[in-house]
């Protein structure tokens, strides 16, 4: 199974814990030790927002701030990395190719941002396309994909399951608004349309989550789930 894991920079490194980030690379290291194929994209979470806040200040302009986050999300790959020692390649990955062929070669492949005007969602969604994976699972600061933003919205719903056109229904007028928190941006969204890749979106909080959610299907978030495609969502077989 090929599975592509997006790690939001505020969940991996809300502040500087080295035991965080081994907890994060020891679940993706029994992912891998379970069969799977696994590529990490890894976010810049609030360490990004305060460089960019603090460079648009000094008047950078908005593919001078897009770069700078870049940075930071590869930074924030590099601490994965060295946490998860030789079975991730020592670098992170500046491109898909560079990407698909270290998961090839049997790599834990991590990455963080490509291009301005792109997010660590949309990256996601496209590496996972790019390798044919059978699942992505976004990793988040929620615990599943509502029609509100649950922190704003005490009676926002949170869906069980959705199709991926439903989710860029939802997300398309939350990108209109800038206070809007959207489970993940619109451009992830409809990359996970076009490819009809399956998706789970859910708390990363607690590192065991995705491996609960990717060894047994068992979690408490959103399945995006393509037309035609069965349920559950596929899961490890083990021991």
């Amino acid at each position: 199974m090929r599975v592509v894991i997006s790690i939001g920079g505020s969940i991996l490194a809300p502040e500087l814990d080295s035991s965080r980030v081994a907890a994060h690379a020891a679940v993706i290291e029994s992912l891998a030790a379970a069969g799977c194929e696994i590529g990490v994209v890894v976010g810049g979470g609030g360490v990004a927002r305060d460089y960019i806040a603090a460079a648009r200040d000094l008047g950078a302009n908005e593919v001078q701030l897009d770069q700078l986050g870049i940075d930071v999300t590869r930074i924030n790959a590099r601490l994965l990395i060295s946490a998860l020692g030789s079975s991730a390649k020592p670098t992170p990955a500046t491109d898909y190719d560079a990407a698909g062929d270290a998961l090839r070669r049997g790599d834990i492949s991590v990455m963080g941002g490509i291009t301005p005007g792109q997010t660590t969602d949309a990256v996601a969604a496209a590496f996972a396309e790019y390798v044919g994976a059978d699942l992505l699972v976004y990793a988040t600061s929620t615990d599943g994909v509502y029609d509100a933003d649950p922190e704003a919205d005490p009676e926002a719903i949170k869906y069980t399951t959705m199709s991926p056109t439903e989710l860029v229904d939802l997300i398309v007028p939350m990108s209109r608004d800038a206070g809007a928190s959207a489970p993940v941006d619109i451009l992830a969204a409809k990359l996970l349309e076009r490819s009809g890749m399956r998706t789970v979106v859910l708390d990363g909080s607690e590192p065991s989550n995705i491996e609960s959610a990717v060894l047994r299907g068992d979690h408490t978030g959103t399945d995006v789930i393509p037309p035609g495609s069965s349920e559950p969502a596929l899961w490890v077989e083990t021991e």
